[in-house]
C-alpha cells in the first residue's frame, strides 16, 4: 500500500508555506515602516487555505514546447496573487500606511501559526516514520 503524502499532511504544509510567505510581507513592512507612500500588504491566510481545500486554488496550466523547459509551478502563483494592501487606522504624513504596532502583533500571530503548523507536520512525520519502521 502506498503512502499519500496528501493525504498525510493534508492542508498543514499548504499553511507552512502561507505562513512563511506572510512572514516574509510583513517583514518587509516593516523594514518600510519610513519610506514615504509605501502601502503595508497583508496576505489573506484564510481566503487562501479555504480556496486550497475546496480544491479551487490560483493554479495555472503551462504546456512545455521544448524538451528543455522546466515544469512550472503554480502554488507561489496563488500566494503572490493574494497579496492585498491594509487598510489602515491612519496614515503617515508621508504617505505611508505601516502602523508598526499592528505589524508587530500580526507578525507575532504568524510566528504562533508557523510553529505550530511546524510542530503538526513534525508529528506526522514521525509517525510516518514510525509506521515505516513498524514501531
Amino acid at each position: 500500500m502506498a503512502i499519500s503524502f496528501e493525504r498525510g499532511f493534508g492542508i498543514h504544509d499548504t499553511a507552512l508555506q502561507v505562513s512563511a510567505r506572510r512572514a516574509e510581507v510583513i517583514a518587509n513592512n516593516l523594514a518600510n515602516s519610513e519610506t514615504p507612500d509605501f502601502k503595508a500588504r497583508d496576505i489573506d491566510f484564510k481566503s487562501i487555505l479555504k480556496a486550497e481545500s475546496e480544491g479551487r486554488s490560483d493554479t495555472f496550466q503551462m504546456q512545455k514546447t521544448q524538451r528543455g523547459h522546466m515544469q512550472a509551478s503554480s502554488s507561489n502563483f496563488g500566494v503572490q496573487n493574494d497579496i492585498k494592501y491594509r487598510v489602515p487606522n491612519a496614515s503617515g504624513l508621508n504617505g505611508n500606511t505601516v502602523e508598526e504596532h499592528i505589524e508587530h502583533a500580526e507578525y507575532a500571530k504568524n510566528a504562533l501559526r508557523y510553529q505550530s503548523e511546524f510542530t503538526f507536520l513534525n508529528s506526522r512525520v514521525r509517525g510516518l516514520i514510525g509506521a515505516i519502521k513498524g514501531e
